[in-house]
């Protein structure tokens, strides 16, 4: 992918080819996933020691992984806990589904701001919410946030309404929290929105005061 040969350009020491392994050899380095269309924060190792350390902090729970999205509609509650098992879809092998079946699946979200849609050239209300993910199985916020009636914005494999120009959904990795590998320090990490989500948000919130 294009991030893995940015990682080996910038730090040939993950080539697999150099003889030392760091992580899966065709994804040298990386400890987790983004989905495709997900910006943001991602965390990657340079040792196999650094490795094994994050992919334990991650398996325990250890890793603090929170996203910014938009979502259709307003949330009835203002925070809860999405506990919903996850699986591949038997319809389309490209989806994630809640299933019975699937991975146990946890995802924390709070309400940030409601932007309501009296006019009619804004017919659908969203919200920004938070999201906090316990475990991260793939397409977890996504899967999660539709199975409770509120698809994030943009995202067209799983029902979000397409508004604001976005040709990707409106997730954003905004903040990581872990254990340094070899000091024990405590790292934390943020990223803001980038220009087309930010955009995005100006846009709701403007349509909002109309």
């Amino acid at each position: 992918s294009t991030l893995v040969h940015g990682l080996v350009a910038r730090f040939p020491d993950l080539d697999p080819a150099g003889g030392v392994i760091v992580g899966e050899p065709e994804r040298p380095g990386l400890v987790h996933r983004l989905d495709r269309g997900t910006s943001g924060l991602l965390v990657v190792a340079r040792t196999p020691d650094a490795y094994d350390s994050l992919v334990h902090q991650l398996s325990t729970h250890a890793v603090e992984r929170t996203y910014t999205a938009l979502v259709r509609g307003h949330p009835e509650h203002p925070h809860g806990v999405i506990d919903a098992p996850i699986g591949r879809s038997r319809r389309d092998p490209l989806r994630m589904t809640v299933a019975a079946d699937g991975r146990p699946s946890r995802t924390h979200y709070r309400l940030e701001h409601t932007f309501s849609t009296d006019a009619s050239d804004r017919p659908t209300p969203v919200s920004a919410v938070t999201c906090d993910l316990e475990t991260g199985r793939t397409h977890q916020i996504r899967v999660h946030l539709a199975s409770i009636g509120h698809p994030v914005v943009g995202d067209a494999t799983y029902g979000g309404p397409d508004r604001y120009g976005l040709s990707r959904q409106f997730l954003h990795s905004s903040r990581l929290e872990f254990t340094h590998p070899r000091t024990g320090a405590e790292m934390s990490f943020t990223a803001p929105l980038p220009e087309d989500l930010a955009t995005a948000l100006e846009a709701a919130r403007g349509a909002d005061s109309l």
